[in-house]
Formats: structure tokens, sequence, C-alpha cells
């Protein structure tokens, strides 16, 4: 076989869908977010980026940046090794700490990302527990999906949200199985939140674990930035807590947080946690510093909502096509994968805008769109800025507007 030839096909079919990915070479400023210097083959350039999961631009608060320096300065650079052998930190325990707190578990358990807390939580839970049935939500993240994969146990898919078909599924299963109900509060790509409270009732019917994945509320929601789960009063509700220290804490890692049993047994069978090297003490430095701050302040959370509202608002006044929901995320829809890639090419290279497109497999075919992440940092003007600028776009394109 022509392993280079098969290669090189393979990505001429991306290309030619117009869902080759092209990563932008940025370089992010302290204290200057969502502004970024972008490199390219004629020089640097100022962009504003529209798309990042730092939603709060807590990767860049001076409480963060200066308790990550203050612990390499302490410590050092790196964990020492796995967790079982050497890489367990001070810094580790007390992020185990904070994060239990936040939303009042007895435990908590870090790992080096979301993705791999997904996996390796769901997995074992999976492999470890005698004839354990685990329904999915069809709109599930890929770690957690790949997880359930890795637990090679009985799996059911239920329709996303539909809180009819799960009882259906969870009815028709056998009464005796051990049962998990795995989903997420906030779905990244559409925005939408979960029926939480309702799922809960379904799992205390039929006798079910919940597993509820909160990457995309950490931080955001809640007195207290516990999530969804916490504004909601439903946290002592949900048997395992997922949740990512990357996204609105703005630094790196993803954690459970349990029972002690829970966390320990996952700490003691998880081949994803025994065998990979610790998260850095300067990463869990700075997640604690963070967790800190957005506990005790509420002030991001207010602005990120107002700059929210404001986009929406000026995005239906020009009849720009997002899609509604009760969230942060704002889908711009395009529905078209060649327009959505030209038309994010275009804002970056004639109007220093960054926003990704997000083509398929990540949604689905004619669903593409342009996700927009509006921060607490997102200026009035910025916001003018990147409406104006896909006003003009529409017309070029000849896109579809949406009459209120």
């Amino acid at each position: 076989m022509d392993f280079e030839a098969f290669f090189k096909s393979e990505l001429n079919g991306l290309h030619n869908e117009g869902r080759y990915r092209v990563f932008a070479d940025l370089e992010r400023h302290r204290g200057n977010f969502p502004r970024a210097t972008r490199h390219t083959p004629d020089g640097p350039r100022e962009v504003t980026v529209w798309c990042s999961n730092d939603y709060l631009g807590m990767g860049q608060h001076p409480a963060v940046v200066e308790a990550m320096k203050e612990a390499i300065d302490h410590c050092g650079a790196g964990a020492g090794g796995t967790r079982n052998i050497s890489g367990t930190t001070h810094y580790h325990v007390l992020l185990e700490q904070e994060l239990a707190d936040l939303h009042g578990k007895e435990a908590g358990l870090i790992f080096n990302s979301g993705y791999m807390s997904n996996w390796a939580t769901l997995g074992t839970l999976g492999q470890k527990i005698p004839g354990l049935i685990i329904f999915s939500d069809a709109l599930n993240h890929a770690s957690m999906i790949e997880g359930i994969r890795h637990g090679k146990c009985e799996r059911v898919i239920w329709k996303h949200n539909d809180l009819n078909d799960l009882e259906a599924k969870l009815a028709a299963a056998d009464p005796n199985a051990p049962k998990l109900i795995a989903f997420e509060s906030v779905y990244s790509m559409d925005g939408d939140i979960s029926p939480i409270k309702e799922i809960c009732d379904l799992a205390d019917k039929y006798g079910a674990m919940t597993y509820l994945d909160e990457v995309h509320a950490v931080g955001m929601y809640g007195p207290r930035g516990g999530g969804i789960a916490e504004r909601e009063g439903l946290m002592d509700r949900i048997t395992i807590i997922e949740g990512t220290l990357g996204k609105a804490f703005g630094v790196m890692g993803g954690y459970i947080a349990a029972s002690s049993a829970l966390c320990d047994f996952i700490r003691s069978f998880a081949s994803g946690f025994i065998f990979t090297t610790a998260l850095p003490p300067t990463l869990a430095a700075g997640a604690i510093a963070s967790i800190r701050h957005l506990k005790s302040s509420p002030f991001e959370r207010a602005r990120h909502q107002d700059r929210v509202r404001k986009l929406r608002a000026m995005l239906d006044k020009q009849g720009i096509p997002h899609m509604h929901n009760p969230s942060h995320i704002v889908p711009v829809m395009v529905g078209d994968a060649a327009k959505c890639k030209w038309i994010s090419d275009i804002l970056l290279d004639t109007c220093d805008i960054y926003v990704q497109p997000i083509n398929y497999p990540t949604v689905p075919r004619k669903t593409e769109r342009l996700r927009i992440t509006p921060t607490p940092l997102h200026s009035d003007g910025d916001i003018e800025h990147l409406v104006g600028s896909l006003h003009q776009l529409w017309s070029r394109c000849a896109l579809a507007r949406h009459v209120a």
C-alpha cells in the first residue's frame, strides 16, 4: 500500500468538502485578552478572538497568573511523575479540596484534561461494575462516548434531552441491573441545557446513578460558579459531577467530584489516572486561584451575561440567524461547509476577527456554523465590529437572514 498517497487522498477529501482545518498561529498577551497577535507569512497582525473557551478570561486574571508564577518559583516546573509514584504535590491536594467544596461533594479527583476525566471515569465504571448499563444522551461529547465504549458494558443511547425516550429505555431494561445515566448540562455546539431535575427524578425512580458533565458550565453559572446543577439547587442529587479547569477557570485539567468512596475507586482502578504524569503544580495553583476567585466574585458572570445579551440583540437587529438558547454559546448558522470556512477566512484575513468554522463531524452536515463565545472583556466596539462584518459577508454570500 502507498501510505503517503492514502494520507494525501484523505486530506484532499477534506479540502474538497471545505472541512480541512487550518490552525491560526496566535500569540496571546497577558492583560490584553481578547486581543492576540496573529503570525502570518506577511508579518504579525492584531486580531480579536471570538471563539475561545476561556469564557471569562480567567487565563489572564492577575490572581491566576501570580499564583502560577509563585508556584513555579516555589516548586519548579514538573510534577515529578504519576500521582501514584512521585507526582502528588500539596497543590493537587488543595485543588481537590476546592473542587469538592465547589460542588458540595465529599471528594474530588483531578485529571490532565476533561477528555481524560470522562474517558477514565466512565470507562472504569463500565469495566468494574458487574452488569452496568450506561444510558447516554445522543449528543454527549466524544470523550464520554469513548469512555463508555472503553468500558465495554451495555450502553443505551437515548434521544437528546428526551425524557420520554429516556424513561422508555429505563423501563425496558433489566430492573435488577445497575444503571447510570450520563449527560451534559450545557451542550457546547447548540448551547441548550438539559432538564437536570427531571433526569434525576427518573434516576431515583429506576435506581440509577447520575453522571453530569458540567465542563461548559462550571465557573459560569450558580452563585459560586458550581454550574447549572448549583444554579438549580441540584448538586446533591448528582452522583458524579465532571468538569474542566481549561475553560471558564482558564487553566488546564479535568476532574470529577463525588463521594469519597467513588473518587477513591476511580483513583485506584482507572488506568487513565494511574499511568499518566500528574498536572504540574503550577497549573494546579492557577486553578486553585481561579476557583477561589470565582466562588466569591459575581462580577465576571454578570458582565459575561450582559455581553451575550448585547451580541444576540445586535445579531437580531441585522437579521443574522443564530441559534436561540438559554446559555452563553452563540451559534451563528451558515449551513454550508465551504461558505462557513470562507466566511471564517475573510473575517480573519480582512476584518482581524478570529472565529473558527464548526463543520462535520463536530456538527451534522447542513448545520455548519460559527460558534461565537463572548467574554466579559469584549467591548461594545468589539461587538459592533463583529456584527457589522457579519452583516457585510452575509450579503456577499447571499445567505438567508432571519426576519423577526
